[in-house]
């Protein structure tokens, strides 16, 4: 996908198991100790039967990526966003939004009717990005995050 902002190319994939250590190094650059995920925790998602993980990649190299889980789900269950990471160098280029219409495109697919997720009440742009996909904030989360930060809690209901 060429970004009409920026004039570069991005590629966007699943996940295969050769991309693990590039996508822990974007989690290494994106959340410190102790907000990031644990490399075990991260391999369980990235390898779940009942997700997927999208991967931007620019000139063979990971710009960022996205999982979502949606569970065994009964037709109408919900989805929930686990995280979508862009790496510093390629934030505002629109990598977060099209990995996030990738992430809501595999809910659809997986017949789930919303979609979830927490978000640090600190985070402003990933705050923007969420409301300007159509997603509301429902409720926020005390101390959800390490070191005493707060979550909010985000939904969107998906269209078929």
């Amino acid at each position: 996908m060429l970004s009409p902002d920026a004039g570069f190319f991005v590629n966007y994939r699943l996940y295969h198991p050769d991309d693990f250590a590039s996508l822990y190094a974007i989690e290494e650059a994106c959340f410190a100790l102790p907000f990031r995920f644990g490399r075990r925790y991260m391999r369980q998602l990235v390898t779940s039967a009942h997700g997927a993980t999208w991967i931007a990649e620019e000139e063979g190299r990971l710009a960022g990526f996205g999982i979502i889980e949606w569970g065994p789900l009964p037709a109408g269950g919900n989805a929930y966003i686990e995280t979508l990471e862009v790496m510093p160098s390629n934030r505002t280029r629109g990598v977060g939004r099209e990995l996030l219409s990738r992430l809501e495109d595999s809910a659809r697919d997986a017949h789930a009717s919303a979609i979830w997720l927490h978000v640090d009440a600190e985070n402003h742009a990933a705050i923007r990005l969420y409301e300007a996909h159509g997603f509301h904030c429902e409720g926020r989360e005390q101390q959800y995050y390490a070191a005493e930060r707060d979550a909010l809690v985000y939904q969107k209901a998906l269209s078929k």
